[in-house]
């Protein structure tokens, strides 16, 4: 019995130390965006420090020389909040190290309406996406030109949306169908802009917390370091770990920050429940999207 006791003792306390080491040597020595324009596509304010804190946060440290933005497609007003929850994302936003409020978008459109009962048409997302960052794709162009956008990289959920939310998952094909888009007509080019998407993991991985460290990494090396880079040479996988003690800018107090500070609309019961528990509040994983014509 003592000898039980004492094993779980040190592991409450050799656990949490690998996962601090990891999560530094993770901070300094995994690829990752540098001298990129991003955006960040989300479905609903709180998306983005929900789900996407540890990627926001390292990818607006100030020595990336990254310009990182969120467009939101809704303004969460299934409540009737939507006034209140566009502030709570801006203020978030900046919490997560974005540098000024026009950084942050919010589109207020029946099209897409806040609900789990709907699907948004792929189509009139990659329309959007097209307006906002490549205008010159709706103009006719020689298939010899280079094809351009205003963003290096757009960032999404995956096909299964984390939560399988109907709108999480209709960013994902949405995306797809304007990143295709943009060297539709143009074989032998490469696309302006690389779609990264937040993998979805099983139930139980889940709710384990920095727990996942270990899961998450042995997936990245089985796939032999997240996969090919790009054509533009960026990295095949992004994977983000914020520090598990202190308040530092890249670390967890600051992703549970940006929930508790700035959506207070959003913090019912259970919502402390994912900030303690799901490992997308420590842990992200990002993976490459290959996007055919």
């Amino acid at each position: 019995m003592n000898l039980n006791l004492s094993t779980l003792g040190v592991l409450v306390v050799v656990i949490p130390l690998l996962y601090i080491y990891t999560a530094s040597v993770a901070q300094m020595r995994l690829p990752t965006l540098r001298n990129k324009r991003i955006c960040l596509l989300i479905a609903h304010p709180d998306d983005e420090a929900m789900f996407f804190a540890p990627t926001v946060l390292a990818l607006t440290r100030p020595e990336s020389g990254n310009h990182v933005k969120i467009l939101c497609l809704s303004s969460g007003n299934a409540d009737g909040l939507g006034e209140v929850r566009k502030k709570e994302l801006v203020k978030s936003g900046l919490l997560l190290g974005l540098k000024n409020e026009d950084d942050v978008l919010v589109i207020d459109s029946p099209d897409f309406q806040d609900s789990m009962s709907i699907t948004w048409d792929a189509n009139k997302i990659s329309t959007l996406l097209t307006s906002a960052f490549a205008p010159n794709l709706t103009q006719k162009s020689s298939s010899n030109s280079n094809p351009t956008a205003t963003i290096d990289a757009l960032l999404t959920f995956d096909a299964n949306g984390i939560s399988s939310h109907p709108n999480h998952i209709s960013l994902y094909h949405g995306a797809r169908v304007f990143v295709s888009s943009l060297t539709r007509g143009k074989p032998g080019w490469a696309s302006p802009v690389d779609l990264y998407t937040l993998t979805t993991i099983s139930l139980p991985r889940k709710y384990l917390g920095f727990l996942d460290v270990f899961a998450t990494m042995l997936s990245l090396i089985m796939s032999g370091g997240g996969g090919r880079k790009s054509d533009k040479g960026n990295p095949g996988a992004l994977v983000s770990m914020s520090s598990l003690v202190g308040g530092g800018r890249e670390s967890y107090g600051a992703a549970r920050l940006a929930m508790t500070e700035a959506h207070k609309s959003q913090m019912v019961w259970f919502r402390w429940g994912w900030i303690a528990l799901s490992r997308y509040m420590y842990i992200n994983d990002l993976r490459l999207e290959r996007v055919k014509t």
